[in-house]
């Protein structure tokens, strides 16, 4: 008689592609419960019918909509948003890149210190840190003293205006571009420096053509940050603009929360993703023209 013998059948492989499917099964799920269905609530609430006691009502309609993309302060709003979030982010960058080159190119125990100075704020609440600029910009408050002690009678407001917006971002922001610099500086060769100084080129000629081109994939990078952290930005502007500055994520705050326009404040949400989807284009253009 013949005996059989069994053997324990092999696992089944996944293959890389399935593997890969397997890992990112979490994390789209994350996203799907964290992130899509808000958006979705969002864009279905847009079309929601509002009413003036601040209830939703039971039908949809495009009139929201309508009158959102044809208001004239709805589209100043925009353009006024992403217009000063682009000053800022090109104020941002001209204020950061000196700090992130020194950096880079700092050893030592002088680059740990400088390293820790820059992070150091990133430690302490927007609110905290907003609340000091008013310290600073009030009509009583440092600046203020200080022109008023060099003889200046009437100093500037820099107080509930654009002016003290622009400053109190530019600030807050700095961090978040100077570590988007320093992630893109690994291209940054040094020799490269010296050769192109030994060749004749001039300091001036060497940053232009050399380090900046080079470093191009940062500066890119902490735009788009700081662009994005800059549009959706709410305490900074509302504190500092003291009701005055009216910009995208403030109306959207007056919409929910004291007008009860919901279906209004979803729609300017949804403007507010469809500029940041096109932030994102333009940043995978510009890394091609870099490449």
């Amino acid at each position: 008689m013949s005996s059989l013998t069994l053997t324990p059948a092999e696992p089944r492989r996944l293959g890389p592609l399935g593997t890969a499917t397997l890992l990112l099964v979490p994390i789209a799920l994350v996203n799907a419960i964290g992130f899509l269905w808000p958006v979705v609530n969002l864009l279905k609430m847009s079309f929601r019918e509002a009413q003036s006691s601040g209830a939703l009502g039971a039908g949809y309609s495009l009139d929201t909509w309508t009158s959102a993309l044809t208001d004239s302060f709805t589209l100043e709003l925009i353009a006024n948003s992403v217009g000063v979030s682009l000053f800022i982010t090109v104020l941002t960058l001209i204020a950061s890149y000196p700090i992130a080159l020194y950096l880079h190119r700092s050893k030592g125990t002088w680059r740990t210190v400088l390293m820790v100075l820059v992070v150091a704020p990133l430690l302490t609440s927007a609110v905290v840190r907003t609340y000091g600029w008013i310290a600073i910009l009030s009509d009583r408050g440092l600046v203020a003293n200080a022109l008023m002690f060099l003889g200046m009678t009437e100093p500037p407001r820099l107080m509930f205006n654009l002016t003290g917006v622009i400053i109190g971002l530019t600030e807050i922001l700095m961090p978040y571009m100077i570590l988007a610099l320093l992630s893109g500086f690994g291209r940054l060769d040094p020799r490269l420096e010296e050769a192109a100084l030994t060749l004749g080129a001039t300091p001036l000629k060497t940053f232009l053509r050399v380090v900046l081109p080079l470093t191009a994939p940062g500066m890119a990078l902490g735009s788009l940050l700081c662009f994005v952290l800059a549009i959706s930005s709410f305490v900074t502007p509302k504190l500092l603009g003291g009701g005055r500055v009216f910009l995208l994520a403030t109306e959207i705050y007056d919409q929910a929360i004291v007008t009860l326009n919901w279906p209004l404040a979803s729609a300017l949400s949804m403007i507010v993703l469809v500029v940041f989807g096109a932030s994102l284009v333009l940043y995978g253009r510009a890394l091609r023209r870099i490449a």
